[in-house]
């Protein structure tokens, strides 16, 4: 199990750093209490909250002087039937000319704003059914937590009696009472597409419950290997514009499977998943189907075109053979070489001294712990 070091190595450098994630935080809060506070929009704003690749703890280190991103989904009152997508777009323009001038972006089914540390994108979406108010107005949905946030004992639940966990206390512990909760099951959202004149459902707190059951099944090493294979695709992929972002994430989520022991495990039998699943998509040109978390009859992959899918094929194919074999190979040393085929020089060299005699993660003759020397926690991220 000595690679496994390796991968927590590599992991602290590519999470969101300490600092990242402090904007990350300034930024969508900032935004989140100036919304509440707006008196032309507190009569139509019903709650705000994360979504997305940070929420979710599948976020990663940006490349090439990117910056951090987060979603704020705005739930409104605002009628679909009534109110058409340009038009509740146009609700919050003055608020954005207000606070952003010249750092916001109209894009198809949100606002983008680009400030100097972080992105924001708004995403608004129309009225949901009275039942669903109290679940989106809970501290369930109004969380900034991440799910990497919570101890191993604590977990997030989609419930009423749920409440956020003191971090600063060694111990936290999900009472019973909660756990026997039974969660809400919220309807989709609606957000509206100004491209295509139309609204369209998305439902960001399945994706949210769907990874955190996901994570669970695989011995908490899903959003690992997500991240993991993020790198790999930005790293690796640069001529590719698409797929990205959350359509890779759902398709790893569907061929990860469960009970995986390691993130090295996950990595190598969900690319090789990838190659046997969408085999006979690749052989009759065509781009595969798949299913949005909660809206089944929303394609996350829509976008991405045949030529896109295909390219993307050979490259998962090209490495997953690579991946095996670094899966497979005897020795350390030739293991790590593997990996960082794959993942770069973000995954740790080789280091002679990791022997069988003195390896890393290494019991001592006293029976101590002996670990592999790595980057503090700050500076790798390790608690970002």
């Amino acid at each position: 199990m000595k690679i496994d070091s390796y991968f927590n190595d590599f992991l602290s450098n590519i999470r969101l750093t300490a600092s990242q994630k402090a904007d990350l935080i300034t930024g969508h809060t900032t935004l989140r209490r100036r919304l509440l506070a707006d008196e032309d929009l507190n009569d139509i704003i019903i709650s705000t909250f994360l979504q997305g690749s940070y929420r979710r703890s599948t976020a990663i280190r940006p490349l090439n002087g990117k910056r951090a991103d987060v979603d704020v989904i705005i739930v409104t009152n605002l009628d679909r039937e009534s109110v058409t997508p340009e038009d509740a777009i146009e609700k919050f323009i003055p608020f954005v000319k207000k606070h952003y001038d010249g750092k916001y972006e109209l894009q198809g089914r949100s606002i983008g704003i680009e400030l100097s540390y972080v992105d924001l994108d708004i995403v608004i979406t129309s009225a949901p059914s009275e039942v669903d108010k109290a679940a989106l107005q809970s501290s369930s949905v109004l969380s900034s937590l991440m799910l990497e946030d919570f101890a191993p004992t604590y977990e997030w639940r989609l419930s009423k009696g749920w409440s956020e966990p003191d971090l600063q206390k060694a111990n936290v512990y999900l009472s019973e009472a909660v756990k026997s909760e039974v969660e809400w099951k919220t309807s989709p959202l609606w957000i509206p597409d100004r491209e295509a004149e139309q609204w369209d459902q998305t439902h960001p707190l399945e994706q949210i419950r769907w990874t955190r059951d996901k994570n669970k099944n695989t011995n908490k090493h899903f959003v690992n290997v997500v991240k993991a294979l993020k790198w790999w695709r930005t790293l690796q992929l640069t001529n590719l514009k698409y797929p990205k972002g959350y359509p890779i994430e759902h398709m790893i989520g569907d061929r990860c499977p469960d009970g995986i022991s390691s993130v090295a495990e996950g990595v190598s039998k969900t690319l090789e998943g990838i190659v046997d699943a969408y085999y006979m998509d690749y052989i009759l040109d065509r781009t595969p189907i798949l299913c949005d978390r909660g809206v089944p009859e929303h394609d996350v992959w829509k976008r991405v075109s045949v030529e896109d899918f295909k390219s993307f094929y050979d490259s998962v194919k090209e490495y997953s053979n690579i991946a095996k074999e670094a899966l497979e190979a005897e020795s350390l040393k030739e293991q790590v070489n593997k990996w960082r085929q794959i993942f770069g020089d973000k995954f740790p060299p080789y280091d002679d001294d990791d022997d069988d005699a003195s390896g890393k993660n290494s019991i001592t003759p006293s029976g101590g712990f002996t670990p592999r020397k790595e980057n503090s926690d700050v500076e790798s991220g390790r608690f970002a």
